[in-house]
């Protein structure tokens, strides 16, 4: 597995490697509370997303993104892939937020595919992971909806910015998976 940056295009995003010089456009599609309710994290000034972006650049084992609009080069959000293990063939997809404007469009799907595909036949890993907070329904049926099978609840796994102590839902998709999950992303992406 070469955790090499990578730029990863579909037809209306593109997954670009993040940089320090995304942090100003980062903040202004960050700056709706609602994106901030179900993590660890909350972005209120710009220096908060200063520090944001320098730990995901600066991650080990992880390939950090910033999503961009293909068409007009708007910043709508950012992801990663993670926690990866060279051993394991394994990988975390997450720390995903985009902007509320394009909540419930293609977007999500289209970068979803995109990491899956790379994950499964750039990198060669045999397992993808996702996690959510167990009260993030939407998050749970679009992991869900993608082919993430639920594999179990990690209680009292985290303490969010607020202090809520959160239960986190695990999911997967394993190698095996992949061509049929492939077969129907690409349709969503097609009808959407």
């Amino acid at each position: 597995m070469d955790i090499i940056p990578v730029t990863l295009s579909g037809q209306t995003v593109q997954l670009k490697p993040l940089h320090m010089d995304d942090t100003e456009s980062l903040f202004i599609a960050a700056n709706f509370p609602e994106i901030w309710m179900f993590t660890l994290i909350k972005i209120n000034t710009l220096q908060d997303m200063r520090a944001y972006t320098a730990r995901a650049v600066e991650q080990q084992l992880a390939l950090p993104f910033v999503i961009t609009d293909r068409l007009t080069g708007e910043v709508l959000g950012t992801t990663r892939l993670y926690d990866m293990s060279i051993q394991n063939r394994s990988l975390e997809i997450g720390h995903t937020w985009i902007t509320p404007k394009v909540w419930r469009t293609k977007v999500n799907t289209e970068c979803k595919y995109l990491l899956l595909k790379h994950s499964f036949e750039e990198l060669g890993v045999i397992r993808v992971q996702f996690k959510t907070d167990s009260r993030n329904i939407i998050s749970q049926n679009a992991i869900t909806r993608i082919g993430g099978k639920q594999e179990g609840i990690l209680r009292n796994h985290m303490v969010l910015n607020n202090g809520y102590v959160r239960d986190s839902i695990y999911y997967s998709i394993i190698d095996s998976e992949w061509p049929s999950i492939k077969v129907r992303l690409e349709q969503y992406l097609e009808q959407e």
